[in-house]
């Protein structure tokens, strides 16, 4: 283990759940509106919830595995990072039960009230009684634990409401002191809550409802001790260790693989009341879990219907509660018009959600009318449920193109989505092909080749985020088409080469993880460290836990290079370390917005290189999984990317700066606020970005450099 490196670094999942609890802040600020604040609770929740079915799955298979190993970032052994996270997370409960509580209560004077059965009027009470008789009790499972009848399997997130039975007669038969549990899954084909009629949104979640009339569940026993619980088993299932033989079918596989991850170890219990130490050993016993994994909490176990009450607001209430709505706006960059003849005369940027996703989907439109096109070739990670990608694909296919739609199915909790569009998209006559063994494709890459008289020519699209059209408006994302012969002619040896299995390719332009991407980017930063103090490296991603780049970042930080890592969630570095990291700032922005680009520069001025692409600065995406990342050759959208990062570097806001002992503090001062999406939204609402907005927004970030120095 290099003893030298733990100087400078910190463990992964508890720097991961450091960028939940910067979430969370999002849910305590009095300046974002409050059923936002209560959805920065529910993704606060989310995240945790996959946080344990991946991570802590992980970690847990490596107790049982390789329990010896020590991480590299940390020195910690799979147990020891076990229990620093469940350490770690106690305390987030009780913040987030009690943002949860004070949000819960200012959203009241406005009508928006989550009850519980006491908090009822005398006539809300019989609505949700008759309502209960008559449309939830026909359709509940009550099931019951004793000597004849076996504890069931719970299902993974689902809740469940439990109460101790005792038969009514048992006062009688002193002999009868069997201990039995009784056990109502909530069905998922219900609402998660029950509104209350009036004309406020007055409502009861569902689990209370059934928690309260258990003894009409459960009418031949006497009902003790209810409660409701929730089960969250290991998912990380990864179809990368399984043995693939060439017959077998990938969907097949998959279909599998999800079945097996509905059955797995039971990794967190969440309780909302608190147990007793009986039933506490018991849950242990069944689970095999110790009483650390069991979590109790105040506020609901899942918020999704928060959204929905959001969406469904009146009017007159909605510029109170929600942020005022904004729609992707067209780039100012496109013009109405066939999009095909646009990109051949200039290369167009596009800036997820500020802009429109719309001139990409009509390049694919255009493309699978234009009889000039011969082929449209794509990398598809996640889309959506409704994909109008996929209808061009589709359509471009039926009008005699040869679509090569290269499909990722193990993109996790996507993999049901992604079989169901492989299988359209290999009925409407596209060509389907899938990833390799043990590498994830993660790259977005579109091309399209065209014949020009008696030439071959190329549109190249190439992207920080997926093909998905619903989170193109709630990411942050970039999309680059090109012309460029010179990065068409790579994104066509590049689906060469997926096409034969050849995870070896080499490029002129394009760089592509396995092989190339990790060394490329080490390089430019080596030719940063031979500048020394003039080196500059300015590197925007979501994680960082790649102990070569962490190393080569030191190495550049002790050259005298100025390094600014813009890294929203896991940074395993730790910057401003004396020796080590005192040249690196590292800071993290959460908003309204999930923060989603990957922007790679090295350099200032007429050397300056600038990449865009879809890798992270993780080891799973440096060396398991194929990435790619495009350089940015046009003069006026280096402009553009330039002047994105000095808002982004400038953010006083929404912005965090990393201590170098792994905490975050706000960063505050400057003359003017600068809340870079605000920033970007304005600018894409009054001409996406023409000069004035440029220029507005390089004095804000000269001014916030200005505040730094002193």
């Amino acid at each position: 283990m290099d003893r030298e490196l733990l100087n400078y670094t910190q463990n992964r999942e508890l720097s991961w759940l450091r960028f939940d609890q910067r979430v969370l802040e999002e849910a305590r600020d009095k300046s974002v509106p409050l059923l936002e604040r209560m959805k920065f609770v529910a993704i606060f929740t989310s995240n945790l919830d996959e946080f344990f079915m991946i991570r802590v799955g992980s970690l847990y298979d490596m107790v049982q595995t390789d329990d010896r190993h020590r991480d590299s970032r940390s020195g910690m052994t799979p147990q020891e990072q076990l229990d620093a996270i469940y350490a770690a997370v106690a305390p987030l409960y009780k913040e987030r039960d009690k943002t949860y509580a004070g949000i819960k209560k200012e959203l009241s004077p406005y009508g928006v009230c989550g009850l519980d059965f006491k908090e009822l009027e005398a006539d809300e009470k019989k609505y949700v009684k008759k309502c209960f008789k008559e449309q939830i009790l026909p359709v509940l499972s009550p099931q019951i634990v004793d000597s004849s009848h076996p504890f069931p399997h719970l299902m993974n997130k689902d809740i469940y409401v439990t109460a101790n039975l005792k038969h009514i007669n048992s006062r009688k038969n002193k002999d009868d002191k069997e201990q039995i549990l009784g056990i109502v899954p909530v069905p998922t084909y219900v609402s998660d809550i029950l509104m209350l009629p009036g004309h406020d949104i007055r409502y009861i979640r569902m689990e209370k409802v059934i928690m309260e009339y258990l003894d009409l569940v459960f009418d031949q026993y006497e009902v003790s001790d209810p409660n409701y619980i929730c089960v969250t088993r290991n998912a990380d299932v990864s179809p990368d260790d399984e043995a693939l033989e060439v017959t077998d079918d990938f969907r097949k596989l998959m279909q599998s693989t999800l079945h097996k991850r509905r059955r797995m170890a039971v990794v967190r219990l969440e309780t909302a009341e608190k147990l007793t130490p009986e039933m506490q050993e018991y849950f242990c016993k069944k689970f095999k879990i110790t009483p650390e994994q069991i979590f109790r909490t105040k506020m609901p176990m899942k918020l999704d219907y928060m959204f929905s009450i959001a969406g469904n607001l009146p009017e007159s209430m909605k510029k109170a509660l929600v942020y005022e709505p904004f729609s992707p706006q067209k780039s100012a960059h496109v013009q109405d018009g066939n999009m095909l003849k646009q990109v051949k005369k200039n290369d167009i940027l596009l800036f997820y959600p500020y802009e429109s996703m719309d001139p990409f989907l009509k390049l694919i439109k255009d493309a699978a009318a234009d009889p000039n096109v011969m082929t449209i070739k794509i990398t598809i990670y996640r889309l959506a449920k409704k994909a109008r990608l996929v209808e061009y694909l589709c359509a471009a296919a039926e009008n005699g193109k040869e679509v090569t739609a290269l499909i990722e199915l193990r993109a996790r909790f996507d993999e049901q989505n992604n079989i169901d569009w492989s299988e359209r998209l290999e009925e409407a006559g596209c060509r389907v092909i899938y990833g390799f063994d043990g590498y994830k494709v993660h790259s977005k890459i579109c091309l399209i080749t065209y014949r020009n008289r008696n030439d071959i020519q190329y549109i190249t699209q190439v992207g920080t985020g997926n093909y998905n059209e619903k989170t193109a408006a709630m990411y942050t994302d970039l999309s680059l088409m090109t012309a460029d012969p010179r990065i068409g002619q790579d994104a066509a040896e590049f689906f060469k080469n997926m096409s034969i299995g050849n995870l070896q390719g080499s490029y002129q332009y394009l760089i592509v993880s396995p092989v190339s991407l990790k060394s490329r980017i080490l390089q430019m930063m080596d030719e940063e460290i031979a500048k020394g103090s003039e080196g500059r490296i300015i590197m925007k991603m979501n994680s960082v836990t790649d102990v070569d780049f962490i190393k080569k970042v030191s190495e550049a930080s002790c050259a005298g290079v100025r390094v600014d890592l813009i890294v929203r969630g896991i940074c395993c570095i730790l910057p401003g370390v004396p020796g080590f990291t005192e040249n690196v700032r590292v800071m993290s922005v959460v908003g309204r917005y999930l923060e989603h680009p990957r922007i790679f520069s090295f350099g200032t001025g007429k050397e300056q290189k600038i990449y865009i692409g879809s890798a992270d600065m993780m080891t799973r995406n440096t060396e398991k999984r194929v990435e790619v990342a495009c350089p940015v050759l046009d003069g006026q959208i280096r402009r553009q990317i330039n002047h994105d990062l000095k808002i982004m570097l400038s953010d006083n806001v929404k912005a965090r700066i990393m201590q170098k002992d792994g905490t975050y503090m706000k960063r505050t001062g400057g003359i003017k606020a600068v809340d870079s999406q605000a920033v970007f939204m304005e600018e894409a609402q009054h001409g996406s970005r023409e000069e004035d907005q440029r220029g507005r927004g390089l004095l804000a970030f000269f001014l916030s450099l200005r505040h730094r120095k002193k």
